[in-house]
């Protein structure tokens, strides 16, 4: 572990959801503010090895860093909220932890002694905490689950032994809590917390701070109270408060005091926040001049939670162009030939999002068609540009049958295909890859470089011909009928350096139609919206009904 780094360990109680990734968020937000240096962890109990398998209507979104990883979702918060740069250690799941310690097991690493959960398992995760440090001011742990869960008990651990090795001033615990308003009896209850607290205690861990998740702002009566049941010092009781906004939530723990109680428990000297750009961002997105409609066409619509940094992406569009993003969810199974117009009729621009699997797939190409014809402006973003590609080369290119080798291996025209050897911009080398693969292990992963054509909407967006973007698929454009599309009017406008991967697709003659390989939504942040999608909103707006 870093010598000079402070340690930060965010807990959860009483039940799921309580909104720990953005708190984690919100605190290193709040510490960037005062000129501190963040990182930010997430030690996730589930056994899966990271969540690049797991279905997105339990997990919700993967999100993909710079160097690769398919991690939790709440690393994009920790992302959108700060500065620090994420890698493949700054998630780590338990399936991912006892991984490393088989594998060390297996080449005799332990030298034949018996491999036990303490210390072994526990030495792991404590490792992998150590691994994000770097000399940063202040390392923010966030710990999934709740208190009380079998599973999250390893970690629990590894935590309490961490303080002893880091020292007791360098290390603190911040426990988020539900505080319920019970609309009965008009009274806000403050046993749920007491008992999670006391779960905390039983395993040898006495928060420092709690996070009192509530309705309203706890009264200083209320606050006295979890202190005196939870042992803990009535200034280090703090709400937080529901909010409208996600972006509002470091405002709420500023005004509460939050941040100078952790500087005073870490023994950390920094200067007042500055906050004044922060409050006007959020003052653009609460009172925006204009507002757009956009349809999202995909498969996960009942579950937004799969589109997480899209949804966040749009908004930071929004507020590029003080415009308020009102989203209409669209199953794209529904769509048909018949309803296509009818249903989209009412959005100001379309856009299809990424996604795996055959469900749902003509859908997508019925409204990147519709968005062709009716010259509404149109987003397709991975999945969603392969579909504008097979929906070009069926109604333009006199290729009917067109597909890609994913929904259709036997299709005449695969103008989207697995490709089967191809050079790892993150290693050097060439790597195989064919259908039977293993599915977390056969797709491009993380930032790619691209190079973008003058006098496009990409090259109008990004004023720049060098960029990088994250990538997570398997199939891609197939080469062997760039000629053919290019002729029925397809633009390519953006390639890998060599120019043997095509990453962005346009049209000419219309508002705005581009489709991108790559998912630009992982790296727009609510300060810098991202060029691809301030552009897109621009153009929607033109077109406001």
């Amino acid at each position: 572990m870093a010598e000079n780094s402070k340690y930060i360990f965010v807990t959860g109680g009483v039940l799921s959801s309580l909104g720990k990734g953005l708190a984690s968020a919100a605190i290193g937000m709040l510490l960037e503010s005062r000129g501190l240096s963040v990182t930010i962890q997430k030690l996730d109990p589930y056994i899966n090895v990271d969540p690049g398998t797991m279905n997105p209507f339990q997990h919700g979104e993967v999100f993909v860093t710079d160097d690769g990883a398919e991690t939790d979702l709440d690393l994009g918060h920790y992302e959108r909220f700060t500065n620090a740069k994420l890698g493949k250690n700054n998630n780590f799941t338990t399936g991912k932890i006892y991984h490393q310690v088989i594998s060390k097991e297996r080449r005799g690493e332990y030298l034949g002694g018996t491999v036990q959960v303490i210390p072994h398992i526990t030495d792991e995760i404590k490792q992998a905490v150590s691994l994000v440090s770097n000399g940063t001011d202040v390392v923010i742990v966030e710990i999934g689950g709740t208190i009380g869960d079998i599973e999250s008990l390893p970690f629990l651990e590894a935590i309490r032994q961490f303080k002893a090795d880091a020292g007791s001033s360098n290390v603190i615990y911040i426990h988020l809590t539900l505080v319920p308003y019970i609309k009965t009896a008009c009274e806000v209850k403050t046993k749920p917390t007491q008992h999670s607290v006391k779960e905390l205690r039983s395993i040898g861990i006495q928060p420092d701070i709690l996070l009192c998740r509530t309705e309203s702002y706890l009264s200083q009566d209320i606050k006295k109270k979890i202190a005196l049941f939870c042992n803990v010092d009535t200034d280090a009781v703090f709400t937080a408060k529901d909010v409208d906004c996600i972006y509002d939530v470091p405002l709420v723990y500023n005004k509460e005091g939050l941040g100078d109680k952790i500087l005073k428990k870490l023994n950390i000297w920094a200067r007042a926040p500055r906050l004044d750009d922060w409050r006007e961002m959020v003052e653009r997105l609460r009172n925006p001049r204009q507002k757009v409609s956009i349809a999202i066409v995909g498969k996960y619509v009942d579950l937004t939670e799969s589109y997480k940094s899209l949804n966040e992406a749009l908004t930071h569009g929004g507020i590029a162009n003080d415009a308020k993003v009102e989203l209409q969810f669209v199953d794209s199974t529904t769509l048909t030939q018949d309803n296509v117009a009818e249903v989209l009729s009412q959005s100001d621009g379309v856009l299809v999002p990424g996604g795996f699997g055959s469900r749902g797939i003509e859908g997508k190409i019925l409204a990147a068609q519709y968005a062709r014809e009716k010259k509404v402006p149109f987003f397709g973003i991975c999945l969603g540009m392969q579909m504008a590609v097979i929906e070009v080369a069926r109604n333009l290119a006199g290729m009917e049958d067109a597909n890609s080798e994913e929904f259709d291996p036997y299709t005449p025209y695969p103008v989207i295909y697995l490709m089967k050897e191809w050079i790892d911009e993150q290693t050097g080398q060439v790597e195989k890859r064919d259908e039977s693969s293993d599915k977390g292990g056969t797709m491009r992963l993380g930032a790619y470089p691209c190079r973008l054509v003058p006098e496009t909407f990409a090259m109008n967006a990004y004023k720049t011909e060098d960029i990088s973007e994250r990538h997570r698929h398997r199939f891609e454009f197939n080469n062997e009928f760039k000629e053919r599309l290019v002729e029925a009017g397809l633009v390519i406008s953006g390639s890998s350096p060599d120019h043997d991967l095509v990453e962005v697709v346009e049209l000419k003659d219309h508002p705005w139609y581009l489709g991108c390989q790559f998912h630009p939504e992982f790296k727009s942040k609510p300060m810098t919206p991202h060029p691809l999608f301030r552009e897109f909103i621009r153009a929607s707006l033109k077109n406001r009904k």
